[in-house]
Order: C-alpha cells, then sequence, then structure tokens
C-alpha cells in the first residue's frame, strides 16, 4: 500500500462515519419534533425524503465537480452544508425550516461526504488487488458513527429536547472539517493510465455507463435497496412507539445496526474480492427482505428488534463495497464518483420512496403494514434479478475495447 494512503483512508472513515451516522439517526426525532412544531408525521418524512432525492440527484454532480476540481473542495464544501443543516433544523419553526434544514442542506452534504464520494477517495490511493478490502474497511468505518451518534441524539432529546439533540449532533459533526480536509490528499496522487478503451471524455463514459446492461441491473436493484433501509432509518422508531416499545430500543437498534455494519462491510469488502459481486449483491437483497418479513410480520419485542437489528445491520452497507468495487471494475477509477453517483441517484430515488411513501401509508391507514409489505416483495424481485443477471456470467468490462483488426497483408 502507498505511504500517503493511511493518513487518506483514516480521513476519509472518520467523515464517512460521521456523515452517515447523524444522518441515519435523525429518524430519533422525527415524534418529538412532529409535536413541538405542529406538523404531520408525513411532512417531516417529507424532509428526509427531500433530504435522500437531494443527495441523489446532487451525487452524479458532486463525483464531476471531483473529477473537474479535485476531492478537497468538494469534501470540504459538503461538510460546511452540514453543519448549516443541521443549525437551521435545530432553529426550525415549522416545516419548511425542517424541509431546507434536514432535507436540501444535509442532502447536498451527503453527495459530497458520503458513500459514494468516499468510496471514489478511497479507490485511488491503493492497488487494485487490495481495492476491496480497503472499501470494505471505510465502510465498516462508516458505521461506527451510528453506533455515537444514535445514544447521544437520544439522552439529549430525552433530557433537554430535541433541539438539543440535534445541537449534539452539531458539534459531532464539527470533527468532520479536518477529517474531509485530510482525506483531499488525495488529489495529490495521480489517476492510474487509462485502460484499454477507457475515454479520457466524461461524455463517453456517461454513454457507456448508460448502455451498459450489467451496470444498469445494478443500478435498477440499487432503487429497491434505497427504499427499503430508508424506510427502516425513518420509520423504525415510529413503529416500536406504535407497538408500546420502550423509546430507548429504538436508540438501541439504530445502534447495533451500527455495530454490525462494520462487520457486515468488513466481510463483503473481503467477499468481493474472491467471489462475483454482483451475485453478491443479488444474496444480499434477497436475505434481506425475508428477514424483513419475518420481523414485521409479527408484533415487535426487545430481543426480536435486537436480533433483527444485528441481521440487518450485517447486510446494510455490505452493499457499498460491492457496488463501488463493480463500478471500478467496470469503468475505471477516473469517473468511478460520477459514475457511481449515476448508481446512486436510481439509490435514492428508491430512498425517497421509502421515506415519503411509508410517511402517507401511514397517515393513511394508520399502520406500516401495506408498506412494509410492498417494500418486501419489491426487495424480492430485485434480488431475484440482480442475482439471475449475475449467474448468466459476467461480460467484460465496459471500458475493454474490441482488438484491433490485423492491418491487410
Amino acid at each position: 500500500m502507498r505511504g500517503p494512503a493511511l493518513p487518506i483512508l483514516i480521513g476519509v472513515s472518520v467523515m464517512l462515519s460521521l456523515a452517515m451516522g447523524l444522518r441515519q439517526s435523525l429518524g430519533l426525532f422525527m415524534a418529538p419534533a412532529t409535536q413541538d412544531l405542529g406538523i404531520a408525521v408525513a411532512e417531516f418524512t417529507l424532509a428526509i425524503a427531500v433530504q435522500n432525492l437531494a443527495w441523489g440527484i446532487l451525487q452524479p454532480f458532486a463525483g464531476a465537480a471531483a473529477a473537474r476540481w479535485g476531492f478537497r473542495p468538494v469534501l470540504v464544501a459538503g461538510v460546511l452544508a452540514y453543519l448549516a443543516g443541521l443549525g437551521l433544523m435545530a432553529a426550525a419553526q415549522g416545516a419548511l425550516a425542517l424541509m431546507l434544514g434536514a432535507g436540501l442542506l444535509i442532502g447536498l452534504a451527503l453527495a459530497c461526504t458520503a458513500t459514494g464520494m468516499a468510496l471514489s477517495v478511497a479507490s485511488r490511493p491503493v492497488p487494485a488487488a487490495l481495492r476491496s478490502t480497503a472499501l470494505g474497511v471505510v465502510s465498516a468505518a462508516g458505521s461506527v458513527g451510528a453506533l455515537i451518534a444514535a445514544p447521544i441524539g437520544q439522552l439529549l432529546a430525552e433530557g433537554w429536547g430535541w433541539r438539543a439533540g440535534v445541537l449534539g449532533f452539531l458539534v459531532l459533526g464539527l470533527a468532520m472539517v479536518p477529517a474531509a480536509w485530510i482525506a483531499g490528499r488525495v488529489d495529490r496522487i495521480p489517476v492510474p493510465p487509462l485502460a484499454t478503451g477507457e475515454s479520457p471524455r466524461m461524455g463517453v463514459a456517461l454513454a457507456r455507463a448508460m448502455t451498459h446492461a450489467p451496470f444498469l441491473v445494478m443500478a435498477g436493484a440499487y432503487f429497491v435497496c434505497g427504499l427499503q433501509l430508508v424506510f427502516l432509518t425513518t420509520h423504525l422508531p415510529s413503529y416500536l412507539a406504535l407497538c408500546g416499545q420502550d423509546p430507548m430500543l429504538s436508540a438501541k437498534a439504530l445502534g447495533l445496526i451500527g455495530g454490525f455494519n462494520v462487520l457486515g462491510s468488513l466481510f463483503f469488502g473481503w467477499a468481493g474480492g474472491r467471489w462475483n459481486k454482483a451475485a453478491l449483491l443479488g444474496g444480499i437483497y434477497l436475505v434481506r427482505s425475508l428477514v424483513l418479513g419475518l420481523y414485521f410480520a409479527w408484533p415487535p419485542s426487545e430481543a426480536s428488534t435486537l436480533v433483527f437489528a444485528a441481521v440487518m445491520g450485517f447486510l446494510w452497507l455490505g452493499v457499498a463495497p460491492l457496488v463501488a468495487g463493480l463500478v471500478a471494475e467496470m469503468f475505471g477509477l477516473r469517473f468511478q464518483a460520477m459514475i457511481q453517483g449515476i448508481a446512486f441517484m436510481s439509490h435514492q430515488l428508491g430512498s425517497f420512496l421509502g421515506a415519503f411513501g411509508g410517511g402517507v401509508l401511514f397517515d393513511l391507514n394508520g399502520d406500516y403494514v401495506l408498506a412494509w409489505q410492498l417494500g418486501v416483495g419489491m426487495g424480492l424481485f430485485a434480488g431475484a434479478v440482480q442475482m439471475a443477471y449475475a449467474l448468466r456470467g459476467r461480460g467484460p468490462p465496459a471500458t475493454e475495447a474490441r482488438p484491433p483488426r490485423p492491418a491487410p497483408a
């Protein structure tokens, strides 16, 4: 591993850990915030949905900006937007400020600091043989933030109100500033030479991605992945409260998801270097959907919720190193952040539907039955398609050119 790699990987891991941990724990504030502000559950979840939609739509643009101007300015700008969003959320007096702070600003921040950008940074300073493992390690570090943020947010909210919890998140977020600056050292490392058939032009690379069938299948399944995960992070606290469970159980569950995320990311990062990444993705989606269905089919208890959180955590961010590794294999590193951003846009469209659609169905029906049934059914279909396509055999990378014809004699 190259000398500069270690500080870059540490910096990007700290940044990703806090960016994801704070974001995943915002659902803790839904019940007290809606009561305090006098807004409907659907209005709070719309803000989270806007966050995920902005994150997805802006991710390819953030990746293109990093390819043009370098990672450091994009990372630092994202951190500043994150802090501004948390500050506006803490001061919100209605749904509009919540939408701008927790929604638009944090969505912009995540496009610049979260998984897509962080794994693109982590891909560059390590050799190809170690890339999948390194991506797994960084993804695992991205799970640690929830272990810290969820309990702190819950304790502050219970003791001093939900606004204090958000301000606590803002203080934690300050550590992202130096982390992003250090991760930006990756700009000093030159991009590897072009692979065979790889274009130095951004438009050509984008066109290849949008016509490459394995990439399109992966991006489509990624949509359902986002739907399931954001439905859980947004609505699990509300679901447990509706079932009469201790409010602290949701914080424990989110923290446990973060803890087992570490194991899952490490495992799938390691596994992606040895087995078919696309088939591993299909297996994750199938097993995750079955676990969702089993959990929601019966009334929750503390034991069942914690077991569910552990299994889901193991299957949670394990998709990230697999997707990032597949994009690097298909298209190379030069425009990885942008092309990975296209796939992530699909993921975030699903996240929008999971957050907002879950809130709408709850307001209409008074429960989450139809929401979880739809999520499970879509997940089983997406997993089956991804698995079936992967087992057909992997085609050549999109960057591979046809061999030249021999010159005439």
